[in-house]
């Protein structure tokens, strides 16, 4: 280890970093991803920055896999801290996975196998947490261990979260956003996630020559996210193609009915979070039998924002576009609808719609009509970002665009929930005026599913 550097160190890390590891350990932020390409050397430098402060009193480090197995397998985490602490004076407990250091520094290995079970940590305390394929994991677990970084009043070790990943899997849209496309920034944020991209030429520990024969085995997409570290090549879902919506110019002047679907969601945006968005889809049905998706609005932003947007729409799309906003469970829900039909859309015609099923279920109609080419997209702002998602669903990050599409397609062809608002906030139909304690008219079609 060159002894001119002023990087915290110990002795239980056997070898010396690669330049680009070494970049990542001297870090001094709270936030970090190392990766991209495979065989950059990522979970070395994830177990050598969990041991960097192995020789101060009551240090704590967790180093995390998507399941046990993951940290196990031979070359793995747990079997690599193995090869480099057997030697040493550190101690292994078994029971608790944990290896415990002279200081009394302890470095623990863990497993977040479903969404729920990062609160098995509730009660722990640490000073640094490292997630290995962070893109294996949900945005909502990683950042609900960012209440788990504690220490001590005066001690001097850093907070850190730091992971390495390559692209892909379920977490690959949400990982992107937080740390590699905010790179892009032309003014850096200090409190910007930082990303230190790494490949297999930055890892001469590796026998490349092999290496990249067996990357070359993979599909395309996967080889090049692996290979290059490609955070853009994307893999496919299996419901929806782009071939399958040819691109027209105009719409037909006859068509017989119009529907915008709203998927609301009400999240402003933050710099490195990737949350849903509230998606509205416009599809039309014309007289010659086909299906247009006109529009395709969405944003992220707060309750009073979105409303803006939804208020804004209406007007844009006219009478003659029914407005159909998704019911989510229970009094809030309902709660919601109300608060549109009486206050943001009260000039226009308005139903709530309960979403039945799962989003796959509801999109299969969809796929099936697309696929023998009965719909069309006009062309618009918002063709490259909706072909996106729906050509990567069910495994793409996001689908509030395709639970907008299939709630629009659910309601053209007359499949939704029988229940009125008026039904479902009396629990009964609202025949007298004792059975309809809001005061809504029963005779007014919005209040009725129908």
């Amino acid at each position: 280890m060159d002894t001119n550097l002023t990087l915290p160190w110990a002795e239980y890390i056997p070898h010396q970093p690669t330049p680009k590891q070494l970049a990542f350990l001297m870090l001094d932020v709270p936030e970090a991803l190392y990766g991209g390409a495979a065989g950059g050397g990522k979970s070395d430098a994830l177990l050598m920055a969990a041991l960097q402060y192995a020789n101060v009193s009551n240090y704590s480090a967790l180093l995390l896999r998507r399941t046990y197995a993951d940290l196990s397998l031979p070359g793995a985490l747990m079997s690599r801290a193995f090869e480099w602490l057997m030697p040493t004076d550190a101690r292994w407990r078994n029971h608790e996975k944990t290896w415990v250091f002279p200081s009394g520094a302890t470095l623990t290995f863990g497993y977040l196998d479903s969404v729920g079970s990062e609160y098995r940590y509730q009660s722990s305390e640490f000073q640094y947490i490292g997630f290995d394929e962070l893109t294996q994991f949900r945005e909502v677990q990683y950042r609900y261990l960012f209440s788990r970084l504690r220490r001590l009043e005066g001690q001097q070790v850093p907070l850190r979260m730091r992971s390495a990943s390559n692209p892909g899997g379920i977490g690959h849209e949400w990982v992107r956003s937080r740390f590699v496309d905010t790179q892009q920034q032309e003014v850096h944020d200090p409190a910007t996630p930082l990303f230190i991209p790494a490949s297999l030429p930055d890892n001469p520990y590796l026998d490349q020559t092999a290496y990249l024969a067996s990357l070359e085995q993979l599909d395309p997409v996967t080889r090049q996210q692996l290979l290059n570290g490609d955070w853009t090549a994307r893999q496919e879902g299996n419901l929806f193609k782009r071939g399958w919506f040819p691109v027209v110019e105009e719409l037909p002047v006859t068509r017989n009915r119009s529907v915008r679907y709203w998927d609301l969601a009400a999240t402003a945006p933050r710099p490195g979070i990737d949350p849903d968005y509230t998606a509205g889809v416009r599809v039309d049905h014309a007289n010659d039998g086909l299906y247009y998706i006109v529009d395709v609005q969405r944003m992220r932003g707060t309750p009073s924002e979105v409303e803006h947007l939804i208020h804004q729409t209406a007007m844009m799309d006219g009478d003659s576009t029914a407005i159909v906003i998704e019911q989510e469970p229970g009094a809030a829900g309902v709660n919601t609808i109300y608060q549109y039909v009486t206050r943001v859309l009260s000039d226009f015609h308005v139903r709530g719609q309960r979403a039945t099923g799962s989003k796959v279920e509801r999109a299969n109609p969809v796929s099936s009509q697309a696929e023998v080419g009965n719909i069309r997209l006009l062309r618009g702002p918002w063709l490259s970002a909706f072909l996106d998602e729906i050509e990567a669903f069910p495994v793409g990050s996001h689908d509030d665009q395709v639970d907008a599409m299939s709630g629009a397609f659910m309601r053209l062809r007359g499949i939704h929930s029988p229940e009125p608002l008026v039904h479902q906030l009396t629990g009964r139909r609202p025949i007298r005026p004792e059975d309809n304690p809001l005061g809504l008219d029963p005779d007014n079609p919005i209040y009725w599913d129908n």
